[in-house]
């Protein structure tokens, strides 16, 4: 089930423990008191009408985070603010902050479908006034993706 954007700090965050360690934005170690985090990744978080791309800055090289940016950008008509951010730990898992979200028509509450790749999550949310299904465009970016990190 996906999680909704919540209110955090000055802009909204998305709790997304699962996805995160599906994309190898976080990785963690077993210790008697749980996992521990060993590595927790460095984003930019790319706001397009209806979708956010997230990037691991340490995992995905420039040139192909570029062809990702352009792909969405063409596909969706639109480009909004690109802003840094670091996957926090919150509660028992983790969350991400998402400065751009409302850039992308993304609101408190909204529960967007989010989808995976090595070093790349995508949050879409298809009630996005807009020509194009952004979970449809998130799907191409993820093949995308697969295809540059094989």
């Amino acid at each position: 089930m996906t999680n909704s954007l919540k209110r955090s700090g000055d802009g909204l965050a998305l709790q997304l423990t699962k996805p995160a360690r599906t994309a190898g934005l976080v990785e963690e170690r077993d210790t008697p008191d749980g996992k521990t985090p060993t590595y927790r990744a460095e984003t930019r978080v790319h706001a397009f009408g209806g979708l956010l791309l997230v990037v691991d800055t340490d995992r995905v090289p420039d040139d192909e985070e570029a062809e990702l940016v352009a792909a969405a950008a063409r596909d969706t008509q639109t480009a909004y603010r690109t802003m840094t951010a670091t996957v926090q730990i919150a509660g028992n898992g983790y969350q991400l902050q998402l400065p751009p979200a409302v850039d992308a028509g993304l609101r408190q509450g909204d529960k967007p479908a989010v989808s995976t790749a090595p070093g790349v999550l995508l949050a879409a949310n298809d009630d996005v006034d807009g020509r194009v299904r952004p979970t449809r465009v998130a799907e191409d970016l993820v093949t995308i993706r697969r295809d540059q990190s094989d």
